[in-house]
C-alpha cells in the first residue's frame, strides 16, 4: 500500500481515485461496507483518507479518544486486506481543524484526480464539524466529483460505530465487540521481560509491551483468547491463551499490564512480535489472600480454557 503523509494540502496527483474519507478506527463492519461499495462504484484506485489522531482528542482533549482500536500500522494492514491501494494520513492538529469544508473540498481534494467519493451517513467535515454530507455533495459538485453516502450499518437496531465498540471493550464485552468489528478485538505488541512470577508459579506468561500502549485497553480481568506469534521467516503460529489484563492486585501491581499464558506451549518469546485476540471474558480481576490461592484459581482458569476451546 502506498502511504502519503499530509501536513497541509495533499500532493497533486493524476491517478484516478475512488476516495473513502473517515477515521476508520477499528476498521469495523461499517467501514468494510464503505470499502466494498467504493470498490464497485468506479474502477479507479481505491484510496482512503484518514487522520493521524482522533479529532475529538485533538480538539477537545477528551481522554476517551487518546487511544485507538487500531493504531496506524494495524489499521493500514486491515485496509490493505480490503483492497485499499493508497492511504492518505492527515496529520490532524488544531490548526488543521480550522480548515473550512469549502477549503477542504475546493483547495485540497481538488488537487487529486478523484472520480468518486464514498462516505458514511454520519460524516461531517470542516471546522467545528460545520458541514454534513449534503454540503459535501454540493461542494464536490462544483469540481465534478460524484459522492455516494452509505447509510449507517446497524446491529439489532443500534448503529455500528467506533464509539460503541470502545465502550464494549472497556466493559469487557468482547463477544459484542467481535460482532461489530467482524473479528475479535486484537492488540499487538512485543514480548518484554517481566518479573517472571508466572514462571515461578508454574504458569509462565508473556508480557506484552511496545505499541500495545496505543490501544484502547480492555476492562481489567481474565479473558479467553488467541495468541498469534510472528516467527520471522517461519510465518505465524497460533496458540489458545488465557489473557490477564489489569493491575495484578494480589502482588500489589501499580500499573496496567497485559500478559498471556499460552496453552500447551513452551519456549522463549522475548522480543517476539505477538498479537493477542480477546475472544471472551472469563472472570473479574481478584485480589487473592496469597499466592497459593492465586495458583489454585489459575488451575481452574486453565481447566475452563481447555473446555472452552475444545467446544469451539
Amino acid at each position: 500500500m502506498e502511504y502519503i503523509e499530509i501536513t497541509s494540502k495533499p500532493p497533486e496527483d493524476s491517478t484516478p481515485l475512488v476516495l473513502v474519507i473517515g477515521k476508520f478506527d477499528g476498521v469495523h463492519r461499517g467501514h468494510s461496507q464503505l470499502l466494498h461499495t467504493a470498490s464497485e462504484v468506479h474502477d479507479g484506485m481505491l484510496a482512503v483518507m484518514s487522520f493521524s489522531d482522533h479529532p475529538t482528542w485533538v480538539v477537545k482533549n477528551d481522554p476517551a479518544y487518546d487511544k485507538s482500536l487500531t493504531p496506524l500500522h494495524h489499521k493500514m494492514e486491515l485496509l490493505q486486506n480490503h483492497g485499499v491501494k493508497r492511504f492518505y494520513n492527515i496529520h490532524f492538529t488544531k490548526d488543521y481543524a480550522r480548515i473550512t469544508a469549502k477549503e477542504f473540498v475546493l483547495d485540497h481534494l481538488s488537487r487529486l484526480n478523484i472520480k468518486h467519493i464514498v462516505v458514511g451517513e454520519g460524516f461531517h467535515l470542516g471546522k467545528a464539524r460545520e458541514s454534513d454530507t449534503l454540503d459535501l455533495i454540493r461542494l464536490c459538485k462544483q469540481i465534478g466529483i460524484p459522492v455516494t453516502v452509505i447509510p449507517l450499518l446497524k446491529e439489532d437496531g443500534e448503529k455500528i460505530d467506533s464509539t460503541t465498540i470502545r465502550s464494549l471493550i472497556k466493559n469487557g464485552e468482547m463477544v459484542g465487540a467481535q460482532s461489530l468489528l467482524g473479528r475479535p478485538y486484537t492488540l499487538r505488541g512485543t514480548v518484554i521481560h517481566g518479573q517472571a512470577l508466572g514462571r515461578t508459579l508454574g504458569f509462565p506468561t508473556i508480557n506484552l509491551g511496545g505499541e500495545v500502549d496505543q490501544y484502547v485497553l480492555p476492562k481489567p480481568g481474565v479473558y479467553l483468547g488467541v495468541a498469534e506469534i510472528v516467527n520471522g521467516d517461519h510465518g505465524k503460529e497460533r496458540r489458545n491463551a488465557l489473557i490477564s489484563a489489569g493491575y495484578r492486585p494480589t502482588v500489589e501491581g501499580e500499573t496496567y499490564l497485559i500478559e498471556a499464558y499460552l496453552l500447551d506451549y513452551s519456549g522463549d518469546l522475548y522480543e517476539t512480535h505477538v498479537s493477542l485476540s480477546f475472544v471472551s471474558f472469563l472472570r473479574e480481576e481478584i485480589k487473592f489472600s496469597d499466592l497459593d490461592e492465586l495458583v489454585e484459581q489459575m488451575k481452574l482458569d486453565e481447566r475452563d480454557a481447555f473446555v472452552f476451546f475444545e467446544n469451539e
